[in-house]
């Protein structure tokens, strides 16, 4: 597998389920769009591609459960995936994300993490100049920030004082001008951008 990016602009999935590892990649490169993201199916995997050059590893609670003492020298480059908050106990050295939890929560603390262990930008590659530039209107960005704070179309027309009608037409333009499918995309192109603040999702 090349390595096409720096070391600390990378980071590994490591789980034998497939499905698992194409997801968290998929919803990690949202987050993070800037990283490369790898997936393995197991601790040999990782093992083989220079594991050390990866910022992080999310891993299975299994497979890091195997390989403890490798994990553990890397326990801040480790992110363990538990399938409940229960199993976080006998990790407690480890950052943990249980991944068996709805999707907006899911991102939520994904998005913490990043925030937490990349505040202000830090460690991070620079975002390309072109994601910077501002798409939407100012109206859209307030519509944008009401939507991923939980807000129904009926709550936003009145906290804007606008028709049912033109927030529906405003989610549309939101949606098609960002090319995003789903709340959860909006959010985190919501909190990347600096939209919202993560706190209030």
């Amino acid at each position: 597998m090349p390595n096409t990016m720096p070391a600390h602009f990378r980071v590994a999935v490591v789980d034998a389920n497939t499905l698992a590892v194409i997801g968290l990649k998929h919803v990690l490169q949202e987050v993070i769009p800037m990283m490369q993201v790898d997936g393995y199916g197991s601790f040999a995997e990782l093992h083989a591609n220079s594991p050390d050059d990866y910022a992080h590893y999310f891993v299975s609670l299994d497979i890091v459960l195997r390989n403890r003492a490798f994990f553990a020298e890397r326990r801040r480059k480790t992110i363990v995936l538990t399938l409940s908050l229960d199993q976080t106990s006998s990790l407690a050295d480890f950052h943990a994300l249980c991944v068996n939890q709805p999707e907006p929560q899911l991102i939520r603390q994904l998005l913490m993490l990043q925030q937490y262990g990349h505040s202000g930008g830090r460690h991070l590659p620079p975002v390309p100049p072109s994601a910077n530039q501002k798409v939407l209107t100012d109206r859209e960005i307030e519509v944008m920030s009401l939507i991923v704070q939980g807000y129904i179309n009926k709550e936003i027309a009145s906290r804007l004082n606008i028709g049912l009608a033109t927030v529906i037409t405003h989610r549309k333009n939101i949606m098609d001008k960002l090319g995003m499918k789903s709340v959860s995309a909006l959010t985190i192109y919501a909190v990347m951008h600096g939209y919202v603040d993560i706190n209030r999702i």
